[in-house]
């Protein structure tokens, strides 16, 4: 599963390297982490979405405790005057995918096998949730040192504002519960299946002689560029990780240098002006000898990597997810067009 996050992380949502460890402590501990299906909860049952806010190199050293799932699961309960009966991750993407079992273990609750983008994104209001009418209040945002606070914002945008200040002042790292919804809700206004093909994209990987074939396989990925990491720049700025990175193409791409531009997650890959894939659509970077995915914060100059992108959830192609997540929502001039399109 942690492999087939760190995947569907385009490079963000926090290195599962941290969060695999911790998720296994918590089962070690407390025992193993039911999966349900939404369909198999009560209409009426609430569901907690969980996850990390701030820039993911952060937590590469700012571990947390594994209580902050509890600290949110109380402050949303006395928040909405009901009980949790569920965790879900926010985004499927990198450690955040990893880290409701994590809490859910510590609590004894289950994971629902659904996620609010079917990736990673950068900002809070960037959630199927908010595409589907559902508000980002009450919410709850908690540190490792136990600090809570229960916040209301006028929409998502206000609360993508609020918490990534606090994140900051937290250390550049907070844990955070937005959107919360029933189960009847999350049907239709959450990327369903997400935990399984997280994991059936690791099993893929893990099995194959060649993963990137599996990859190809599994999500219909295409190999925009193999080659050498020849520039890498990153700073941790507002609560995001920024920058670029550029690829020099070797064996067949020798001659093609792509440019990777980076919000935490790989936004766009260029090639020159030309785009070679872009957000909603997923581009992810993979060690050429391990294939395993590189998350943005580990990425150093002299790697050999293949640089792969493959189709987003179809929610994101809609003009409600293209106006939220396309590449104009993130200040570039030109209109999405999808990865099918672009590399046919």
């Amino acid at each position: 599963m942690a492999r087939g996050c760190s995947v569907l992380g385009a490079g963000g949502g926090g290195d599962t390297y941290t969060s695999l460890l911790a998720a296994r402590h918590a089962i070690e501990r407390f025992g193993p982490v039911r999966l349900v299906d939404l369909d198999n909860l009560p209409d009426d049952a609430l569901i907690m979405p969980c996850g990390g806010i701030g820039a993911p190199v952060v937590s590469i050293e700012k571990l947390g405790t594994g209580e902050e799932g509890r600290w949110l699961r109380d402050g949303l309960e006395q928040a909405r005057q009901g009980r949790v009966a569920a965790l879900m991750a926010g985004e499927i993407g990198g450690a955040n995918g990893m880290q409701p079992i994590n809490w859910a273990a510590h609590i004894g609750l289950p994971v629902v096998d659904a996620d609010g983008m079917g990736r990673a994104f950068p900002e809070i209001p960037q959630v199927t949730m908010e595409i589907a009418g559902i508000s980002a209040s009450p919410a709850v945002l908690a540190d490792e040192r136990g600090n809570r606070l229960a916040i209301t914002a006028a929409d998502g945008a206000w609360m993508e504002r609020i918490e990534r200040t606090l994140s900051v002042e937290f250390g550049g790292r907070a844990s955070g519960t937005e959107y919360s919804l029933t189960a009847a809700e999350a049907r239709t206004a959450t990327v369903r299946d997400s935990v399984t093909l997280a994991i059936r994209i690791g099993e893929a990987m893990a099995a194959a002689e060649e993963p990137l074939d599996a990859l190809r396989e599994s999500v219909g990925a295409r190999v925009l560029v193999t080659g050498k990491l020849t520039d890498v720049e990153r700073r941790v700025t507002g609560g995001f990780v920024r920058g670029r990175v550029e690829v020099g193409g070797l064996g067949e791409h020798r001659g093609r240098t792509v440019v990777l531009e980076i919000q935490n997650e790989n936004l766009v890959a260029l090639d020159g002006d030309r785009v070679l894939a872009s957000v909603p659509d997923i581009i992810t970077v993979l060690d050429s000898e391990t294939a395993e995915a590189i998350h943005t914060e580990r990425l150093r100059y002299g790697q050999r990597v293949s640089v792969a992108a493959f189709p987003c959830d179809p929610i994101w192609r809609s003009p409600r997810g293209l106006a939220l997540a396309g590449p104009r929502s993130f200040g570039y001039d030109f209109d999405y067009v999808p990865i099918e399109e672009l590399a046919a």
